[in-house]
């Protein structure tokens, strides 16, 4: 089934998204958490993993999850930003790749780069690290409020990935910032126009009010 705010997302880049949602005062930035390839893009709804340090009495699952996954999802995975112990290797890039996920976003440490690379899975996290997470971390929730870079995610929110990194609109507010995000790229875009006609930068962005363009509105 279609998901047009899904398109709508996949034709903005994340600095359009960024500042839209800074217009609307609204913290969606995924800091810190980049692709392993600039080529990488995704764009789809969010399917949220909390990890949490292995219960010794009753050790949970790694990756089971995944098979649950539709078409199109992005998996979010929060590990609290642990660079000492992977969450994601090479069978689930594998899988998520044969299932046609449309990537994965890990707040933490993955492994098996090569895979991500080869198939052209866009793989975004803080790092990479050969260290295995098994016996050291444990999946805590599923489809649950996550933390990914000092954005809050909620299953179901919009995730937005490119070479700058990754953003997450709220689903509760997308509509707005997707309507202030195509406003503000058609606004660039026209002072592109202006600077091609020979106007200076100075000249172009006070047609076009860039410098308000941002600016979170009272």
């Amino acid at each position: 089934m279609s998901d047009l705010n899904v398109e709508r997302a996949s034709k903005l880049d994340t600095a359009t998204l960024s500042d839209a949602l800074d217009k609307l005062r609204i913290s969606g930035q995924c800091l810190g958490i980049k692709p392993r390839n600039h080529d990488f893009r995704l764009a789809g709804r969010a399917y949220t993993v909390l990890y949490g340090p292995l219960d010794a009495d009753n050790p949970g699952t790694v990756g089971d999850f995944i098979d649950k996954l539709d078409a199109g999802s992005v998996v979010v995975i929060d590990n609290g930003g642990r660079e000492d112990a992977t969450v994601w290797g090479d069978i689930l890039t594998y899988l998520a790749d044969k299932k046609g996920l449309a990537g994965t976003v890990i707040d933490g440490a993955c492994r098996d780069v090569h895979l991500c690379l080869k198939l052209g899975y866009p793989m975004y996290s803080r790092s990479y690290s050969m260290r295995t997470g098994k016996d050291r971390v444990q999946v805590d929730g599923e489809q649950v409020p996550v933390n990914i870079g000092d954005a809050r995610v909620l299953p179901g929110d919009l995730i937005r990935g490119d070479a700058d990194g990754v953003v997450c609109v709220p689903a509760s507010r997308e509509d707005e910032v997707l309507d202030t995000a195509e406003a503000i790229d058609a606004a660039e875009n026209k002072i592109r126009a202006y600077l091609e006609e020979g106007k200076t930068i100075a000249e172009a962005r006070k047609e076009m009010k860039y410098h308000s363009l941002q600016t979170p509105e009272n």
